[in-house]
């Protein structure tokens, strides 16, 4: 009673469209989980973002939940996840997600969960890494180690969504490195982002990721870009 007294003075709302939720609903209504663009890229292993690394890194697989468009649900979502404080979006994400890559074969072999991690300063100033409760709902579903402590970023800057496509680039490959053992040795990572864009994140993660011997790489982010 005391909830439902909640939900009538705070009415809950959609994050993708900020339609006010049904009972049966939770942080996405069911219009917005409709015409949400999937991409499907778990069905098909040679899909246009494990693509988008041919010839820069050998990714295992790589793929992402939806498309992102311009002033569409998913940009909402980001935007509401990233600077808004709503974290459960990242979960959410990660529960619907981490059911289509359980039958991603090439994943079995995946050892450890591994965020693109925000600089000091920038996780101080925002609270939160937006991947985080994205990465950890994806341990839980399908019982993997979220290590957050082996990618780190050395080198604070400002939103890439601010940048342009020379500004997200430019010096990007010194920006990340890695703290390991003995113990990471061949083992097999899934880097998370929240977003694929030109995929010079993601890269300069990976070579960091890559000084480790033995060590594989697959990419897995809730959306990517598409003109």
């Amino acid at each position: 009673m005391f909830e439902s007294l909640i939900n009538l003075f705070f009415p809950k709302v959609c994050s993708g469209c900020s339609s006010f939720l049904l009972t049966n609903e939770n942080v996405i209504c069911t219009v917005c989980r409709h015409d949400i663009p999937l991409t499907n890229h778990h069905l098909n292993p040679d899909n246009d973002a494990f693509k988008k690394f041919y010839g820069r890194i050998p990714v295992i697989h790589t793929s992402a939940l939806f498309y992102f468009h311009k002033k569409g649900i998913v940009q909402e979502l980001i935007h509401n996840l990233k600077y808004k404080g709503h974290e459960e979006i990242g979960t959410i994400l990660g529960e619907w997600y981490a059911e289509d890559l359980k039958s991603i074969e090439l994943l079995h072999s995946v050892d450890e969960i591994i965020p693109v991690p925000l600089h000091r300063r920038k996780l101080k100033e925002r609270g939160y890494n937006q991947v985080t409760a994205f990465g950890r709902a994806l341990s839980l579903t399908l019982n993997l180690t979220y290590n957050d402590s082996l990618l780190l970023r050395n080198v604070y800057s400002k939103t890439q969504s601010k940048k342009n496509l020379l500004g997200r680039t430019e010096g990007i490959a010194t920006v990340f490195d890695v703290s390991y053992t003995e113990k990471d040795h061949n083992k097999h990572f899934l880097l998370i982002d929240d977003v694929i864009t030109t995929g010079a994140t993601l890269e300069a993660c990976s070579r960091a990721i890559l000084k480790i011997p033995g060590a594989k790489i697959s990419v897995v982010c809730m959306a990517m870009a598409q003109s």
